[in-house]
């Protein structure tokens, strides 16, 4: 029993000790190609293109295309290499979009506005040491967080099951791969709120549109937005 309660403790120590290393590696190394680029990037440099897509059903809106090569640095370095940059230049990008957006809805209903991420599984965080979305949210201005404009509430929504990476499926199997994987764990904190549930990339949709199952259910209304469409 001892040997089990100490196994656990010592894995996530190690998971965060290597995290921590990989960030003093890209400090003390010549950035990964990817990064660099985008380090030297600017809001002006990121080609915005917001678009509405019709998906499983539901309408997803990305605010850039992924086959643009800027579009495609910002996400990888984001997403792979946690960049700070990245992070903070997508959140730049996200609020010039979100100001119109939340400011319309809020002149058309009294309804809370909320700005929620996609989240990936617990195990996922470990491995990662980050959700890349989050990140992003968390350095969007005060005001979309802070319940001026809007609330950030980064537990709205939990993922209660692992899947596999959705980017390794035959888009027929991306749906049943997310089916059921998510929960509005208060449902209180969702009933009758407008939400933003924002993700990183989205490509058939299937995972936007499940995880904005059981927010509706729980009476949010819900908008989806993606960074970027793959």
């Amino acid at each position: 029993m001892w040997a089990c309660d100490t196994i656990v403790p010592m894995k996530l120590m190690l998971i965060r000790l290597r995290f921590v290393l990989e960030v003093i590696f890209d400090t003390i190394l010549p950035l990964r190609a990817r990064s660099a680029r985008t380090k030297e990037r600017t809001a002006e440099d990121v080609p915005l293109t917001p678009t509405v897509h019709e998906l499983l059903g539901s309408r997803i809106t990305t605010l850039m295309d992924y086959r643009q090569s800027a579009v495609q640095d910002l996400v990888r370095s984001l997403k792979y290499d946690g960049s700070g940059h990245a992070a903070r230049l997508a959140a730049t990008l996200l609020a010039d979009y979100l100001h119109e957006e939340v400011s319309s809805q809020r002149a058309f209903s009294q309804k809370k506005i909320l700005i929620v991420p996609v989240p990936l599984h617990a195990g996922r965080v470990r491995e990662r040491g980050f959700n890349q979305i989050e990140l992003v949210l968390k350095n969007l201005p005060q005001e979309f967080r802070d319940s001026t404009l809007s609330t950030f509430v980064p537990h709205a929504l939990a993922r209660v099951r692992a899947t596999k990476q959705q980017t390794r499926l035959p888009r027929p199997e991306r749906l049943s791969n997310v089916a059921g994987a998510f929960m509005a764990p208060n449902a209180a904190l969702v009933n009758k709120t407008h939400i933003f549930l924002i993700d990183d990339v989205t490509t058939t949709g299937a995972t936007l549109v499940n995880a904005a199952t059981p927010l509706r259910r729980a009476g949010a209304e819900v908008t989806l937005l993606a960074l970027a469409r793959a």
